[in-house]
């Protein structure tokens, strides 16, 4: 038990840590290599992007809540947790030709997404543009229709204070009506009473 913990088991793990060693150095050669290459995949990708988008719309919609949020925020410790379906998301990104995706899927399938992560955020980040694009599309629907609503209520609203004055006008413009008959009134009584007064003056006195 001795020999084993001083001599066997140091070499052990000396074996894992230069192979952990050695895989990581590998991972980060390709994802320099990769790194070199993003012109010619940005151009490609631009030159693409009408024909890639209703494609990449499909095989994201089909993705995993998980896989939707990983694809938008490019954390790696999601990386970590959802290696397979990263890989799978991969392996269908290749299918429709998407620019980077078999670089990609070949490093990952050899060192896994995590030692790899700036290349798989690289083609993460292509496909967001997508997503984001269409959610906005999405959201400014709703905003106009509620706004078209909104102007529609206004007139309304204006058009019924409208017809309202209106009506307070006819109803002020009766009521000086009212007021002003039983003052013509009162001077066709006065009017009257005076006549009466000079008619009996005018009258000659009676005589005995």
């Amino acid at each position: 038990m001795g020999y084993w913990k001083s001599k066997v088991l140091p070499k052990i793990k000396k074996v894992f840590v230069s192979e952990s060693s050695t895989k990581k150095a590998a991972a980060a050669e390709v994802s320099k290599s990769f790194d070199e290459s993003k012109e010619v995949y940005n151009k490609e990708f631009e030159e693409k992007k009408t024909e890639l988008q209703p494609k990449v719309l499909v095989v994201y919609e089909a993705l995993s809540t998980q896989i939707k949020s990983l694809v938008k925020e490019r954390d790696e410790a999601g990386l970590k947790k959802n290696t397979t379906e990263v890989n799978k998301f991969i392996e269908e990104l290749v299918k429709i030709d998407f620019p980077g995706s078999k670089a990609v899927s070949e490093a990952s399938s050899k060192f896994g997404p995590a030692l790899i992560s700036g290349p798989i955020f690289y083609v993460f980040e292509k496909v967001s543009t997508f997503i984001v694009t269409e959610e906005k599309v999405e959201e400014t629907t709703p905003t106009t229709e509620t706004k078209t609503e909104e102007e529609t209520s206004g007139v309304k609203e204006k058009e019924i204070v409208i017809e309202e004055g209106k009506k307070e006008e006819k109803i002020e413009s009766v009521e000086e009506k009212v007021v002003a008959d039983p003052v013509s009134d009162d001077k066709q009584e006065e009017k009257v009473v005076e006549t009466v007064v000079t008619a009996v003056e005018k009258e000659e006195p009676i005589k005995p």
